[in-house]
């Protein structure tokens, strides 16, 4: 019962021997190590990671006097060369047994900030939903008015005026429908990302030939459950942003990858889930401004003079959608967006 409440935990616990020695693992330890308890049972911990000079006579001496230690903002590097800034317990629980307790301040810290852009999110959707209830009204009466007012002149160069007043009015209400993002009932069924991002890689080669897109798919990723036409809406947003950003920042090889992987045990805003998947869109152009960063997924910010800086904005609101969000991490020469999407279904 005791190793069931362990496998069920979110914080990695791994047992070691006096030897200090792997003798078991939890499944966040496998995901938060990128190890295989199966495979590197018995192997020394410090063989497997690397903290510190001092952190096996550490925790010996610990295992030798009884006495548990914390150790906070430690920095841990893996067998696959990650590092992770970590916080780590080391608990004796007998003569010839340790456990070592880890969590991750890097999750901890990207989860604050996931729940900090929901909130921004869900409070510019509130907000722009009632500036668009507000503006949407008054245009409908300016072009009642116009249409009226039309039937009545008799002089048709003066129609032409009450065309402009009826073509811009119709022009804003689709603007203030665009901020609004999708407005189909979102229909979910089983697809394949692959097939979603090779539909998207087909539109953005027709219009920007002289970019190399770059497949890095993991294959054995299961059926995710969405919206296909959403999803193909939110990837070309985002793929188109950087094909341009790359051509007006006169990039001279512009490359664009796209990575497919499953994550085990991930944490999206304060829910936890057993496999997600994440799309990377990755690009070699200029990068994004540091002003930017803030409210880069804001409707109608831009960092392009003619950009309506509507589609990170309907990307990100097409992912809440599908219960993830978007992530970004951008310097010059590489910017990589990040799609975070559950792999469960709503019945899971």
């Amino acid at each position: 019962m005791y190793q069931r409440l362990l496998e069920h935990m979110s914080t990695a616990v791994l047992l070691l021997n006096d030897q200090l020695q792997l003798q078991w693992m939890n499944p966040a330890a496998e995901a938060l190590l990128a190890l295989s308890l199966a495979r590197v049972r018995a192997q020394a911990l410090l063989e497997l990671i690397h903290v510190d000079e001092t952190i096996g006579e550490r925790l010996s001496q610990s295992l030798r006097e009884r006495h548990p230690f914390t150790q906070r903002e430690a920095r841990l590097t893996l067998a696959t060369g990650d590092t992770l800034t970590v916080d780590y317990t080391a608990s004796p629980i007998s003569e010839h047994e340790l456990l070592l307790e880890v969590e991750p301040r890097d999750r901890l810290l990207r989860i604050s900030r996931e729940e900090a852009l929901q909130a921004r999110q869900e409070t510019i959707k509130i907000l722009t939903r009632g500036l668009a209830h507000e503006v949407k009204n008054p245009l409908g009466g300016i072009r009642g008015a116009a249409q009226l007012l039309e039937r009545d002149l008799q002089d048709p160069a003066q129609a032409e005026f009450t065309h402009i007043i009826i073509e811009e009015v119709d022009r804003l209400r689709d603007l203030v429908d665009s901020m609004l993002g999708p407005n189909h009932v979102v229909r979910h069924s089983a697809l394949n990302i692959h097939r979603v991002l090779e539909h998207v890689a087909v539109l953005l080669t027709a219009e920007y030939p002289c970019i190399n897109i770059i497949r890095d798919y993991d294959p054995s990723l299961p059926a995710l459950h969405g919206d296909e036409s959403q999803l193909i809406q939110a990837i070309l947003n985002i793929m188109r942003n950087a094909a341009q950003a790359m051509i007006e920042g006169t990039t001279e090889q512009p490359e664009l990858v796209l990575r497919t992987r499953a994550r085990r045990q991930f944490t999206l805003g304060a829910k936890r889930h057993r496999l997600v998947c994440k799309v990377a869109i990755i690009d070699n152009g200029p990068g994004i401004s540091d002003g930017f960063g803030e409210t880069l997924f804001y409707p109608m910010v831009s960092g392009r003079a003619e950009g309506s800086g509507l589609g990170l904005s309907i990307a990100q609101s097409i992912l809440h959608q599908h219960h993830g969000l978007i992530e970004y991490e951008s310097r010059p020469g590489h910017t990589e967006f990040r799609l975070l999407i559950p792999l469960e279904t709503p019945h899971d």
